[in-house]
């Protein structure tokens, strides 16, 4: 496949230009006069320089990579069928969907949602808990989990193989969250069959850690997380928050929320989280 520039250039445009400040949780100050968004703030959604996204909606510059492309229909805010599409115009085959095919891309609604919980802790993980979108104070929460590489990128991975990813929870709580852990790992590697990103951990796993192993061998399926999680942050101390999910089932993605009861030490707790902002955890 070859790259239309010109068809990619305006279709570009024309997204930019459908895009409000607002649809992706940015300010939009009382002198705005660009319709949509301005290439600087699209560039920064997409995690590229202004002068690449730039000199792509002015039909100039090299072919974007496909990785690149990814990055930007999620900028953009893209459905599956507009991010399709976008790969074809770029030149390349889309990433495969179906049955078993779970991709990344975040949906539109989703991200919408996220966008709006500026004062929250949110994110949006896939069914293996890899996380793909954080909020600020979620970042601050857990620290930022966006940024783990293979296998580490699955909570269920890094809770058998990191002992410092169980410091920021209640150790009362570990012997559960381990069990619960390996019944959703064992649940998707089912759904998704031998071959699978699940099984391939899975295998790991057996092959790393006796405690994995010893849960694996009871086939226990079903163990459901608490509606209270219970955090041990290391600059607010304890915090106890209900959680939330919304399931996207097109791509099997989910948004956790969590959230204090207001008037409650852990609220207060937050708020003063919320202050600290994400630098609590670096």
């Amino acid at each position: 496949m070859e790259i239309d520039r010109a068809a990619l250039a305006a279709f570009l445009r024309r997204r930019r230009a459908l895009l409000q400040p607002e649809d992706v949780g940015l300010p939009r100050g009382p002198r705005r006069r660009t319709v949509g968004l301005r290439r600087e703030e699209v560039a920064e959604l997409c995690h590229m320089s202004t002068d690449y996204y730039a000199r792509l909606e002015r039909e100039r510059g090299p072919q974007p990579s496909e990785s690149m492309i990814a990055s930007m229909a999620q900028g953009l805010h893209l459905s599956l069928d507009e991010r399709d599409h976008l790969f074809r115009l770029a030149g390349h085959a889309p990433p495969v969907r179906g049955t078993g095919a779970v991709g990344e891309h975040i949906s539109p609604g989703l991200l919408r949602v996220l966008d709006r919980l500026t004062d929250t802790p949110a994110e949006v993980v896939t069914e293996l808990g890899e996380t793909l979108r954080q909020t600020p104070l979620g970042v601050a929460l857990t620290g930022d989990t966006t940024g783990f590489a293979g296998p580490a990128r699955s909570i269920g991975y890094r809770w058998f193989t990191d002992p410092g990813t169980r410091a920021l929870y209640e150790p009362a709580d570990h012997a559960f969250l381990s069990r619960m852990f390996v019944s959703g790992l064992r649940e998707v590697a089912a759904l998704r069959g031998p071959g699978s990103r699940a099984s391939h951990y899975a295998e790991l796993l057996l092959a790393r850690s006796d405690e994995f192993r010893d849960l694996w061998d009871r086939h226990e399926v079903g163990i459901r997380p608490h509606h209270v999680k219970r955090f041990v942050h290391p600059e607010v101390g304890a915090l106890e928050l209900n959680c939330q999910t919304l399931l996207d089932p097109d791509q099997s993605h989910r948004l956790v929320v969590y959230t204090a009861v207001p008037g409650s030490e852990s609220h207060e707790r937050l708020r003063l989280l919320a202050v600290i902002g994400p630098r609590a955890l670096r």
